[in-house]
Protein backbone atom coordinates (compact mmCIF):
# COMPACT_ATOMS: atom_id res chain seq x y z
CA UNK A 1 0.00 0.00 0.00
CA UNK A 2 0.98 3.59 -0.52
CA UNK A 3 1.67 5.78 2.23
CA UNK A 4 -1.41 6.33 4.10
CA UNK A 5 -2.85 10.42 3.76
CA UNK A 6 -2.51 10.60 7.16
CA UNK A 7 1.31 9.35 7.48
CA UNK A 8 2.38 11.75 4.84
CA UNK A 9 0.90 14.61 6.94
CA UNK A 10 3.18 13.03 10.28
CA UNK A 11 6.05 13.23 8.04
CA UNK A 12 5.11 17.16 6.94
CA UNK A 13 5.06 18.07 10.69
CA UNK A 14 7.73 16.09 11.84
CA UNK A 15 10.56 17.33 9.29
CA UNK A 16 10.44 20.78 10.94
CA UNK A 17 13.36 20.78 13.68
CA UNK A 18 16.10 19.73 14.41
CA UNK A 19 17.81 16.22 13.95
CA UNK A 20 20.24 13.50 15.15
CA UNK A 21 21.44 14.03 11.47
CA UNK A 22 22.33 17.57 11.01
CA UNK A 23 26.27 18.26 11.36
CA UNK A 24 27.57 18.99 14.38
CA UNK A 25 24.82 17.40 16.80
CA UNK A 26 25.87 17.30 20.69
CA UNK A 27 25.01 16.61 23.76
CA UNK A 28 23.52 20.25 23.99
CA UNK A 29 21.38 19.64 20.95
CA UNK A 30 20.74 16.00 23.05
CA UNK A 31 19.57 18.57 25.67
CA UNK A 32 17.28 20.93 23.86
CA UNK A 33 15.67 18.27 21.79
CA UNK A 34 14.56 16.43 25.62
CA UNK A 35 13.16 19.73 26.70
CA UNK A 36 11.47 20.24 23.51
CA UNK A 37 9.92 16.35 23.47
CA UNK A 38 8.32 17.28 27.26
CA UNK A 39 6.70 20.45 26.36
CA UNK A 40 5.15 18.68 23.41
CA UNK A 41 4.57 15.67 25.05
CA UNK A 42 2.64 18.24 27.89
CA UNK A 43 -0.19 19.71 25.74
CA UNK A 44 -0.87 15.49 24.46
CA UNK A 45 -4.38 14.88 25.97
CA UNK A 46 -4.05 12.78 28.94
CA UNK A 47 -6.57 10.71 30.37
CA UNK A 48 -7.60 10.02 34.18
CA UNK A 49 -6.15 6.96 35.27
CA UNK A 50 -8.00 5.58 38.43
CA UNK A 51 -4.41 5.30 40.17
CA UNK A 52 -0.99 7.25 39.05
CA UNK A 53 1.81 7.39 41.15
CA UNK A 54 5.33 7.78 41.12
CA UNK A 55 7.57 4.82 42.51
CA UNK A 56 11.49 4.20 43.59
CA UNK A 57 11.35 0.45 42.07
CA UNK A 58 14.67 0.08 43.86
CA UNK A 59 16.46 2.58 42.82
CA UNK A 60 15.15 3.10 39.26
CA UNK A 61 12.61 5.96 38.63
CA UNK A 62 8.80 5.25 37.50
CA UNK A 63 5.39 5.33 37.34
CA UNK A 64 2.25 3.44 37.83
CA UNK A 65 -0.87 3.07 36.30
CA UNK A 66 -3.82 1.31 38.11
CA UNK A 67 -7.10 1.31 36.35
CA UNK A 68 -10.18 0.26 38.78
CA UNK A 69 -10.31 -3.49 38.65
CA UNK A 70 -6.56 -4.32 37.16
CA UNK A 71 -5.79 -7.97 38.00
CA UNK A 72 -2.81 -8.27 35.77
CA UNK A 73 0.40 -5.73 35.00
CA UNK A 74 2.64 -4.45 32.23
CA UNK A 75 6.33 -3.36 31.76
CA UNK A 76 6.16 -0.24 29.71
CA UNK A 77 9.36 0.29 27.96
CA UNK A 78 9.21 4.00 25.77
CA UNK A 79 10.90 4.29 22.64
CA UNK A 80 12.66 6.81 21.47
CA UNK A 81 16.11 5.77 20.11
CA UNK A 82 17.45 4.57 23.77
CA UNK A 83 18.64 8.32 23.98
CA UNK A 84 14.67 10.27 24.31
CA UNK A 85 11.73 9.61 26.18
CA UNK A 86 11.08 9.47 29.54
CA UNK A 87 8.09 9.10 31.53
CA UNK A 88 6.67 12.31 30.63
CA UNK A 89 6.56 12.22 27.05
CA UNK A 90 4.96 8.93 27.42
CA UNK A 91 2.75 9.68 30.02
CA UNK A 92 -0.12 10.31 27.62
CA UNK A 93 0.35 6.76 26.03
CA UNK A 94 1.24 5.09 29.32
CA UNK A 95 -2.02 6.29 30.27
CA UNK A 96 -4.12 5.30 27.35
CA UNK A 97 -2.22 1.59 27.62
CA UNK A 98 -3.71 1.20 31.03
CA UNK A 99 -7.14 2.30 30.25
CA UNK A 100 -7.38 0.29 27.19
CA UNK A 101 -5.65 -2.79 28.33
CA UNK A 102 -7.63 -2.72 31.83
CA UNK A 103 -4.37 -3.50 33.15
CA UNK A 104 -1.73 -1.96 35.48
CA UNK A 105 1.12 -0.51 34.23
CA UNK A 106 4.64 0.22 35.30
CA UNK A 107 6.51 2.52 32.72
CA UNK A 108 10.25 2.37 33.23
CA UNK A 109 12.51 5.67 33.46
CA UNK A 110 15.56 3.73 32.54
CA UNK A 111 18.71 5.30 32.00
CA UNK A 112 19.83 6.61 28.48
CA UNK A 113 22.61 7.11 26.21
CA UNK A 114 24.88 9.01 25.63
CA UNK A 115 25.17 9.52 29.68
CA UNK A 116 24.60 5.81 30.34
CA UNK A 117 25.16 3.56 27.34
CA UNK A 118 24.51 -0.34 27.38
CA UNK A 119 24.17 -2.20 29.11
CA UNK A 120 22.26 0.39 32.14
CA UNK A 121 18.81 0.12 30.57
CA UNK A 122 18.39 -3.36 30.38
CA UNK A 123 19.62 -3.59 33.82
CA UNK A 124 17.38 -1.19 34.88
CA UNK A 125 14.39 -2.47 33.30
CA UNK A 126 15.14 -6.23 35.24
CA UNK A 127 15.59 -4.29 38.54
CA UNK A 128 12.14 -2.41 37.63
CA UNK A 129 10.25 -5.75 36.60
CA UNK A 130 11.29 -7.67 39.74
CA UNK A 131 10.59 -5.02 41.86
CA UNK A 132 6.72 -5.16 40.15
CA UNK A 133 7.22 -8.86 40.48
CA UNK A 134 7.76 -8.67 43.95
CA UNK A 135 4.93 -5.92 44.64
CA UNK A 136 2.25 -7.68 42.69
CA UNK A 137 0.00 -9.16 45.82
CA UNK A 138 0.02 -5.50 47.21
CA UNK A 139 -1.37 -3.99 43.97
CA UNK A 140 -3.64 -7.26 43.90
CA UNK A 141 -2.46 -8.03 40.52
CA UNK A 142 -1.61 -12.08 39.36
CA UNK A 143 2.53 -11.53 39.13
CA UNK A 144 2.37 -15.15 36.56
CA UNK A 145 0.15 -12.46 34.15
CA UNK A 146 3.02 -9.85 33.44
CA UNK A 147 3.74 -8.58 30.43
CA UNK A 148 6.22 -6.42 29.05
CA UNK A 149 5.24 -3.64 25.99
CA UNK A 150 7.75 -1.73 24.22
CA UNK A 151 7.96 0.52 21.16
CA UNK A 152 11.01 0.99 19.17
CA UNK A 153 13.96 1.00 21.07
CA UNK A 154 11.63 -0.10 23.77
CA UNK A 155 10.17 -2.82 21.93
CA UNK A 156 14.54 -4.20 22.24
CA UNK A 157 14.42 -3.93 26.10
CA UNK A 158 10.71 -5.49 26.47
CA UNK A 159 12.55 -8.37 24.32
CA UNK A 160 15.17 -8.71 26.32
CA UNK A 161 13.77 -8.28 29.33
CA UNK A 162 11.63 -11.36 28.26
CA UNK A 163 14.56 -13.62 27.26
CA UNK A 164 16.76 -12.63 30.87
CA UNK A 165 13.59 -13.09 32.89
CA UNK A 166 11.72 -15.86 31.85
CA UNK A 167 10.34 -15.91 35.14
CA UNK A 168 9.17 -12.68 35.09
CA UNK A 169 7.40 -12.57 32.21
CA UNK A 170 4.35 -13.78 30.48
CA UNK A 171 4.45 -12.46 26.93
CA UNK A 172 5.60 -9.69 25.61
CA UNK A 173 3.89 -6.87 22.83
CA UNK A 174 6.41 -5.40 20.83
CA UNK A 175 5.48 -2.24 18.56
CA UNK A 176 7.81 -1.78 15.53
CA UNK A 177 10.67 -2.90 17.71
CA UNK A 178 14.53 -1.83 16.99
CA UNK A 179 16.09 -4.98 17.09
CA UNK A 180 19.30 -5.20 14.56
CA UNK A 181 22.61 -2.95 15.61
CA UNK A 182 23.71 -3.78 12.24
CA UNK A 183 20.78 -1.87 10.19
CA UNK A 184 21.16 -4.59 7.69
CA UNK A 185 17.28 -4.87 6.07
CA UNK A 186 16.56 -4.13 2.67
CA UNK A 187 13.67 -1.84 4.28
CA UNK A 188 16.26 0.56 5.61
CA UNK A 189 16.33 2.05 2.08
CA UNK A 190 13.00 3.63 2.70
CA UNK A 191 13.04 7.36 2.71
CA UNK A 192 9.70 7.98 4.01
CA UNK A 193 9.36 5.39 6.93
CA UNK A 194 9.60 7.84 9.94
CA UNK A 195 13.13 6.81 10.56
CA UNK A 196 15.82 6.79 8.48
CA UNK A 197 18.63 4.74 8.34
CA UNK A 198 21.26 7.68 9.37
CA UNK A 199 19.09 8.21 12.77
CA UNK A 200 18.83 4.68 12.97
CA UNK A 201 22.83 4.09 13.17
CA UNK A 202 23.06 7.56 15.11
CA UNK A 203 20.96 5.99 18.42
CA UNK A 204 22.72 2.56 18.00
CA UNK A 205 26.24 4.66 18.03
CA UNK A 206 25.10 6.38 21.36
CA UNK A 207 23.87 3.43 22.85
CA UNK A 208 26.44 0.57 22.35
CA UNK A 209 28.77 3.18 22.98
CA UNK A 210 31.31 1.37 24.85
CA UNK A 211 33.13 -1.50 23.06
CA UNK A 212 30.37 -4.28 22.70
CA UNK A 213 29.63 -6.70 20.00
CA UNK A 214 26.80 -5.30 18.16
CA UNK A 215 25.57 -9.03 17.25
CA UNK A 216 25.09 -9.07 21.65
CA UNK A 217 22.15 -10.59 22.04
CA UNK A 218 20.86 -8.15 24.89
CA UNK A 219 22.26 -5.34 22.91
CA UNK A 220 21.06 -6.69 19.78
CA UNK A 221 18.18 -8.89 20.13
CA UNK A 222 17.60 -10.34 16.46
CA UNK A 223 20.94 -11.85 16.68
CA UNK A 224 19.89 -13.74 19.92
CA UNK A 225 20.35 -17.57 20.17
CA UNK A 226 17.30 -17.75 22.96
CA UNK A 227 15.09 -16.33 20.71
CA UNK A 228 13.27 -19.73 21.10
CA UNK A 229 12.64 -19.35 24.46
CA UNK A 230 10.59 -15.94 24.04
CA UNK A 231 7.36 -16.09 25.84
CA UNK A 232 4.49 -15.59 23.23
CA UNK A 233 4.90 -12.59 21.42
CA UNK A 234 3.62 -9.94 19.79
CA UNK A 235 5.10 -8.11 16.79
CA UNK A 236 3.73 -4.87 15.39
CA UNK A 237 4.84 -3.84 12.25
CA UNK A 238 4.74 -0.42 10.80
CA UNK A 239 4.66 -0.99 6.45
CA UNK A 240 6.86 2.22 5.92
CA UNK A 241 9.32 1.81 8.63
CA UNK A 242 12.54 1.18 7.72
CA UNK A 243 12.64 -1.36 10.99
CA UNK A 244 10.03 -3.14 8.88
CA UNK A 245 12.35 -5.83 7.82
CA UNK A 246 13.82 -6.52 10.86
CA UNK A 247 10.69 -7.13 12.66
CA UNK A 248 9.25 -9.99 9.94
CA UNK A 249 12.57 -11.07 10.58
CA UNK A 250 12.54 -11.53 14.35
CA UNK A 251 8.67 -12.92 14.25
CA UNK A 252 10.54 -15.68 11.70
CA UNK A 253 13.32 -16.55 14.03
CA UNK A 254 10.97 -16.79 17.17
CA UNK A 255 8.88 -19.14 15.63
CA UNK A 256 11.75 -21.09 13.81
CA UNK A 257 12.41 -21.71 17.40
CA UNK A 258 9.68 -22.98 18.51
CA UNK A 259 7.85 -19.88 19.99
CA UNK A 260 4.70 -18.56 19.22
CA UNK A 261 4.13 -14.93 17.60
CA UNK A 262 1.63 -13.16 16.55
CA UNK A 263 2.44 -10.75 13.43
CA UNK A 264 0.02 -7.84 12.84
CA UNK A 265 1.21 -5.06 9.63
CA UNK A 266 -0.88 -1.42 9.66
CA UNK A 267 -0.51 -0.74 5.81
CA UNK A 268 0.33 2.38 4.83
CA UNK A 269 2.26 3.69 8.20
CA UNK A 270 5.39 4.73 9.51
CA UNK A 271 6.96 4.38 12.50
CA UNK A 272 6.07 6.47 15.48
CA UNK A 273 2.60 6.49 14.19
CA UNK A 274 1.40 4.02 17.35
CA UNK A 275 1.41 6.81 19.97
CA UNK A 276 -0.18 9.69 17.86
CA UNK A 277 -3.50 9.55 18.26
CA UNK A 278 -4.37 12.45 17.01
CA UNK A 279 -2.84 12.21 13.49
CA UNK A 280 -3.36 8.65 12.95
CA UNK A 281 -6.53 6.88 13.26
CA UNK A 282 -4.34 3.62 13.49
CA UNK A 283 -3.05 4.40 16.63
CA UNK A 284 -6.13 4.10 18.59
CA UNK A 285 -6.97 0.38 16.22
CA UNK A 286 -3.09 -1.10 17.46
CA UNK A 287 -4.20 -0.26 20.95
CA UNK A 288 -7.47 -1.92 20.72
CA UNK A 289 -5.62 -5.03 18.80
CA UNK A 290 -2.89 -4.92 21.29
CA UNK A 291 -5.37 -5.14 23.95
CA UNK A 292 -7.08 -8.24 22.59
CA UNK A 293 -4.27 -9.89 22.40
CA UNK A 294 -3.37 -9.50 25.64
CA UNK A 295 -6.46 -10.83 26.54
CA UNK A 296 -5.93 -13.90 24.53
CA UNK A 297 -2.83 -15.12 25.63
CA UNK A 298 -2.38 -13.95 29.08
Amino acid sequence: MSLHPQAVHALELWSVGPSVEDPGFGPDDVATMRRAQRVAAAAEDHEPVDRVEDVDADGVPCRLFVPAGAAAGLVFLHGGGFAFGDLDTHDAQSRRLADRTGRAVLAVDYRRPPEHPFPAAPDDVDTALRWFGSHAAELSLDPARTATVGDSAGGNLALVAALRNPDLVAACALVYPFVDATTSGASYAATDGGLTLGEAQWYWRQYAATPVDLLHGDLSPLGSDRLGSAPPTYVLVAEHDVLADEDRELARRIEAGGGTVEVETYAGMIHGFWRHPELFDAAEESLVALTGWLDRTV
